[in-house]
């Protein structure tokens, strides 16, 4: 048995074993959403197509999840471990997409609480200018200092933190 046949029954399996839809909140792009659509699973977070959009920022199309000119490929007329039907609803694997995209996130599963960190594809227009967002702090008399007070000028900013 091909190790594709043996991942396509484990997937199987566990989505068969797991049921009804239930309730998780979802923390991604700044954003807490609600959900009461998820595909019940011990490992990953599946939830509707309207749900994934919502959450992942990415625009499910027939040739998959798109963001602006990038596409992730995702087959939606079989199941696979992006995607699946259950009783005439479809639900899509919001974590493997995360992995697939090298997204972190973490989970609470007592709870039901995902969070799902900024996917790299988004930081893509800020990495390629090299350029720091406008941001402001106080210096040890008080007096507020803008980091484009410095615009121009070759500057080396050092980050602490005691946590």
């Amino acid at each position: 048995m091909s190790y594709k046949s043996i991942l396509g029954i484990a997937l199987g399996m566990v989505i068969a074993m797991a049921g009804s839809a239930q309730a998780a909140t979802i923390i991604a792009r700044g954003e807490v959403f609600e959900t009461g659509m998820t595909l019940a699973d011990p490992t990953d977070l599946w939830v509707t197509p309207a749900d994934f959009d919502r959450i992942t920022g990415f625009t499910l199309k027939p040739e998959g999840a798109c963001l602006d000119e990038l596409c992730i490929p995702i087959i939606q007329n079989k199941d696979n471990d992006l995607h699946v039907t259950r009783e005439g609803q479809a639900y899509l694997n919001v974590t493997a997409f995360a992995d697939k995209i090298q997204q972190a996130y973490a989970v609470d599963r007592e709870l039901g609480v995902w969070s799902f960190g900024l996917a790299p594809a988004t930081r893509k227009p800020f990495l390629e200018s090299a350029m720091a967002p406008d941001f402001a702090l106080k210096d040890r008399a008080g007096n507020t200092i803008r980091l484009s007070d410095f615009r121009g000028k070759k500057m080396l900013i050092v980050s602490w933190a005691s946590w």
